[in-house]
């Protein structure tokens, strides 16, 4: 079977998943998945990500993510490859942690983005890890219900914004939808083509784009990122190499190894430059 077209767009949503290589586990620790999420943040705040909602497994995780700059596939190649370095460096290990591609769902974001919401932070229940959903560290949904602090990758005030304008009231009526989705059908049910979650509209805009060769921007011009500028001019404005190369990810227009094959350096020493540049906070 050939595998789904990639469609990226300004605005999309999807729902991402990417299951470790031979389904084996992708974390050993809890400290791996705190560096895990470490990496999302910076992927979603290099790639311009708006995260909605996730959940970590033993062996794949789930993420839900909004792209206002059409760039699914740099982000997923930052995250996936970055941590997999942390993964094997800090375990004494090489090759593949995923196996082959992340799978990525389109989500038509009127009609499914708090069902896909609930269905991700339930996954450990259904999963037999825990017994009640506020009992998983590792998912968004502790964070959407108020229990602890938001991390600054995670956006809830979509998701709140559909129950309730007061965000107290908001709260409690996202904990009870989240509680009912127990004994509720997978929304997979109403997967279309392998990789449209919508209805038959929904569908037909996303193949007519497929099909004409078309860009669809949902997202107002003045949301986006402006175009990176070229890598000589981050090299000729910087007050050091270092500080070049910190601006040029911060545009989020160049990968690690694009970034290494300008300046003559290898990829690991960029992310060094980058790791070491962070803000202290």
């Amino acid at each position: 079977m050939a595998r789904p077209l990639r469609l990226e767009y300004a605005g999309a949503l999807y729902h991402v998943t990417s299951r470790g290589d031979r389904r084996e586990a992708i974390y050993e620790s809890d400290s791996d998945r705190d560096a895990f999420l470490g990496v999302l943040s910076e992927v979603c705040t290099t790639f311009n990500w708006v995260c909605h909602a996730y959940c970590l497994m033993g062996n794949h995780y789930h993420l839900l993510i909004e792209t206002p700059d059409a760039n699914l596939s740099k982000g997923m190649r930052q995250l996936n490859g970055v941590y997999t370095q942390l993964f094997n460096r800090t375990h004494g290990r090489a090759g593949h942690v995923f196996q082959g591609r992340y799978k990525a769902i389109l989500v038509d974001k009127e009609s499914y983005l708090l069902e896909l919401a609930r269905y991700i932070v339930l996954n450990p229940v259904r999963a037999g890890m825990v017994r009640s959903v506020k009992d998983w560290r590792w998912s968004s949904y502790r964070a959407t219900g108020g229990q602890i602090r938001s991390p600054t990758f995670l956006t809830t005030d979509w998701i709140l914004a559909g129950f309730s304008r007061q965000k107290k009231r908001a709260v409690e009526k996202y904990k009870a939808f989240v509680a009912e989705g127990k004994s509720q059908p997978s929304p997979w049910q109403s997967l279309r083509n392998q990789v449209y979650l919508g209805d038959d509209a929904f569908v037909e805009k996303m193949q007519s784009l497929l099909d004409n060769g078309k860009e669809l921007s949902e997202i107002p011009a003045s949301q986006r990122r402006p175009a990176p500028k070229p890598l000589s001019h981050y090299e000729a404005y910087g007050r050091h190499r270092n500080d070049a190369i910190v601006s040029a990810y911060a545009s989020g227009g160049y990968t690690l190894k694009e970034i290494g094959g300008y300046f003559g350096l290898h990829y690991t020493t960029v992310s060094g430059i980058i790791r070491k540049h962070k803000p202290k906070t």
